[in-house]
């Protein structure tokens, strides 16, 4: 897994392994996942926020008309 050169923000799209999740809070420096669609509100820490691929940023997701 590659590493991000960016750290991810509230509300970017990333991957965690073969997860893709959206950041949802950073609490204390740990920073919190859900799916990209819902799936019963559940949200977990990153594992490695390092090893997080960010997919897209929000700033993306807006422009693209996603959000």
């Amino acid at each position: 897994m590659t590493e991000t050169e960016i750290m991810p923000t509230v509300g970017d799209e990333v991957m965690e392994g073969t997860t893709r999740a959206v950041v949802t809070d950073i609490r204390g420096g740990v920073i919190w996942l859900r799916r990209p669609h819902g799936g019963g509100g559940t949200e977990w820490p990153a594992e490695d926020p390092r090893k997080l691929t960010v997919r897209r940023t929000r700033a993306e997701m807006i422009e693209a008309g996603d959000l």
